[in-house]
């Protein structure tokens, strides 16, 4: 059974990160009930829900993808780029501890962020961001290359994280909004995708996506790929440069 690794939010979530937007008012109690819906997708499709213990005094903690990527059996415990985050870390490890997963960790002064991080097949696009630097690339590298993993760096400029500007679909053709992304021809192929809400895509499995609810041409470009489209509503995090990829971390066995 695949498992959710997951934070609620905190109640301090209005003051979390920024760094290309503008700070808009938050809705706490719609930021909790788009979170739950988001969690009851996953747990509708017979996922394994894991809550990571909560860091209320964190304000990005709920954004629980950037201290972990999985590849494969092997969990890569991340050094934040932003120092106010780093105080997420310990709770994430607690849980990759309890779960039994092999871990490693990015060590100072390496900084990786998982938003930065993209798979597609085999090769791993890091992105070169204000969060992710190149002694933590390289770190990443090191650890990657003997299990058979290419990492590829790419500049990110535009938006927060990489995956803030690209995802992938199920094929592996990278997607993206065009004016939020540095260098499309780094990828083999890219789709060019209508609205900005729409870049973000979670790979539930071979035929479906889960992605905003803020983007329904993109959605409809999806499904004329053939694909199954399930959309939730994220307002609340993409007012902090949150998406779909962030709030989860997916273990699959």
């Amino acid at each position: 059974m695949p498992r959710l690794l997951v934070r609620r939010p905190s109640p301090r979530l209005a003051e979390g990160e920024l760094t290309h937007l503008d700070r808009v008012p938050i809705d706490p109690a719609l930021a909790q009930r788009q979170w739950e819906d988001y969690v009851d997708v996953f747990r509708a499709r017979g996922w394994d829900i894991i809550e990571v213990e909560p860091v209320d005094a964190q304000p990005d903690g709920v954004f629980v993808e950037d201290a972990l990527v999985m590849f494969g059996d092997l969990a890569v415990l991340c050094r934040a780029g932003a120092a106010s985050r780093r105080g997420e870390s310990a709770s994430v490890e607690a849980a990759v501890a309890a779960s039994g997963v092999l871990s490693a960790r990015i060590e100072e002064p390496g900084t990786l962020d998982g938003g930065d991080v993209l798979k597609v097949g085999r090769t791993v696009y890091v992105g070169a961001s204000s969060r992710s630097n190149a002694a933590g690339i390289a770190q990443l590298r090191a650890l990657l290359a003997p299990r058979g993993w290419t990492v590829v760096e790419v500049p990110v400029t535009k938006v927060l994280h990489l995956k803030s500007g690209v995802t992938a679909l199920p094929d592996g053709t990278v997607v993206g909004f065009a004016p939020l992304v540095d260098d499309t021809a780094a990828f083999p192929a890219f789709l060019e995708i209508p609205e900005e809400h729409g870049t973000a895509v979670v790979v539930l499995d071979d035929s479906t996506v889960l992605m905003s609810a803020d983007a329904s041409e993109t959605a409809e470009l999806y499904r004329s790929r053939g694909l199954e489209v399930i959309t939730t509503p994220v307002s609340e995090f993409e007012k902090l440069e949150g998406c779909v990829t962030c709030l989860s971390v997916r273990v699959r066995d």
